[in-house]
């Protein structure tokens, strides 16, 4: 996440830093030649900068900005990242609505509007589904339209529109439709169809799922300690193949989120440890009582070259709970980072220079 600040910091920086050049008194000749080759770029609209000036009515003429408004913009990226990389990339600190925008296997019903004010919605119970399992779709239908007995539902490629399975989708309840497609195919992006008949006609209701191939088992946790300022918290995990997984989740305590953690690592074939870390600058100073929760756990099998699609897999909808050892010794202290720290010192001297 630092560097995403960083890069977008850079972005702004470049920018302020292009404006002071070409604002600035040294480069009148250049800023003019700006200025010529915007009026005389469109030929129809005018010839010259003269003729422009006659055609345009007088109005008001806008400022430049002025030095102090580049520096507080500037001191306001250096402020931004300055907070940003206190915390290491490792574990960030979370609010409630980041925790559930971090959840990273929902799917969001998507509504087909229909005449009138009837809707037609289709539900799924994930957004991906790891191969073999059943995928369990229910749909409904409101409005005053006439709706059939059953709906159909067709699973195909994303790209080739292939289908590779469909069922039926019984009348469950008034207006409420569902069934199970099966999931047994070949791992990527899919689209599933349902089709309705209202008022007689035809209407298809399309939405997008993925299939994972089965990557391993979550086998629990292993007794968490501390380690210099970090609590460590070791993730059993058994993976079907080798190759570079990234595991994340997010750390509760009770029903408050206190931070996403991430760890990425190269796995051989057997089963082997994660160790997930939450920096002390997440965890000091909080009134933390009772047991610990990891909830949300999903890892990634990283592609193994260019081209290779990255896979998925997640833990236990549960999660799991753990009793913390004595965690008085962490410290609310920013994340030592050389590089970061310098970029952040090059950020608040050119800030200064307004």
């Amino acid at each position: 996440m630092p560097y995403r600040a960083l890069s977008i910091s850079l972005a702004i920086t470049a920018g302020v830093a292009g404006a002071v050049w070409l604002l600035s008194a040294e480069n009148e000749g250049s800023f003019r030649g700006l200025q010529q080759d915007t009026t005389t770029s469109v030929p129809e609209a005018v010839s010259n900068q003269e003729s422009a000036a006659q055609a345009t009515p007088a109005g008001p003429v806008s400022e430049p900005p002025s030095d102090n408004a580049l520096g507080f913009m500037l001191a306001s990226v250096a402020d931004e990242y300055q907070q940003t990389i206190r915390y290491p990339d490792y574990s960030v600190p979370l609010t409630k609505a980041q925790a559930e925008a971090y959840q990273g296997n929902r799917y969001h019903p998507v509504v087909l509007p229909l005449e009138g004010d009837s809707r037609f919605v289709v539900t799924l119970d994930k957004f991906r589904f790891s191969q073999g399992e059943p995928i369990l779709v229910v749909a409904s239908l409101n409005g005053r339209q006439v709706f059939g007995q059953s709906l159909s539902a067709t699973l195909e490629t994303a790209g080739e529109r292939g289908r590779v399975a469909s069922a039926e989708l019984e009348n469950a309840d008034p207006g409420y439709y569902q069934g199970t497609v099966s999931s047994d195919h070949t791992p990527g992006e899919y689209r599933l169809i349902v089709e309705a008949r209202v008022d007689g006609k035809p209407v298809r209701h399309v939405s997008s799922l993925t299939i994972e191939p089965d990557l391993g088992s979550f086998e629990g946790l292993e007794t968490a300690y501390v380690s210099g300022n970090d609590l460590v918290i070791p993730v059993r995990f058994d993976p079907e193949q080798s190759g570079y997984y990234a595991l994340s989740a997010q750390l509760y305590s009770g029903e408050t989120p206190l931070a996403q953690l991430q760890q990425e690592t190269s796995l051989g074939s057997s089963s082997a440890v994660i160790r997930l870390k939450a920096h002390g600058s997440v965890l000091a100073n909080r009134d933390i009582q009772g047991p610990l929760q990891l909830r949300h756990l999903q890892i990634r099998r990283l592609p193994a070259a260019p081209g290779d699609r990255t896979d998925y897999a997640f833990g236990p909808e549960e999660g799991y709970e753990f009793s913390p050892p004595d965690l008085d010794g962490l410290r609310d202290q920013p994340a030592m980072n050389p590089e970061s720290e310098q970029r952040a010192a090059l950020l608040r001297q050119l800030a200064d220079k307004f």
